[in-house]
């Protein structure tokens, strides 16, 4: 059963190996640096019957998404089951750690003492639609999606 507020195009990154979610992001344009909110959707158990549950709960409990500021190169998460604003971070562009070209880095560690060890990465799937890879201490721990 998927929830309504997914993106059909979240629902094949979900049904999607890990494998094959690097493959697409390697051959994707890192894109315009996103502005205003965008709806998240974790990506964990990838290809799996659990990808879409998780997804689910990860929305419903612990992280709305982003809203971007392009002129500014930042953003902020919202997170809880309210959506409220917290874990800010610096946007630029930037050679991916994942394959050295270029992508938009989401870069929290000046921004947050919590996740200082975090950077994320996006590259544009289609307009206003962006996939991410997360690295924490730069090894990789999940994907995810934006929908703006």
């Amino acid at each position: 059963m998927a929830f309504p507020f997914m993106d059909p195009r979240a629902r094949d990154l979900l049904r999607m190996r890990p494998g094959e979610l690097d493959e697409l992001f390697a051959r994707l344009p890192p894109g315009p640096i996103p502005n205003g909110p965008a709806a998240g959707t974790a990506l964990i158990a990838t290809g799996t019957f659990l990808a879409e549950p998780i997804a689910r709960f990860v929305r419903a409990a612990a992280w709305q998404g982003k809203t971007f500021d392009a002129q500014r190169g930042s953003l902020v998460n919202r997170v809880a089951p309210l959506g409220f604003p917290a874990v800010r971070a610096a946007v630029y562009e930037a050679p991916s750690r994942h394959d050295g070209r270029a992508c938009i880095v989401l870069d929290y560690s000046k921004t947050s003492l919590v996740a200082r060890f975090v950077r994320d990465e996006i590259r544009a799937v289609a307009p206003g639609y962006y996939l991410g890879k997360a690295y924490v201490f730069g090894v990789p721990v999940l994907s995810f999606a934006l929908q703006f």
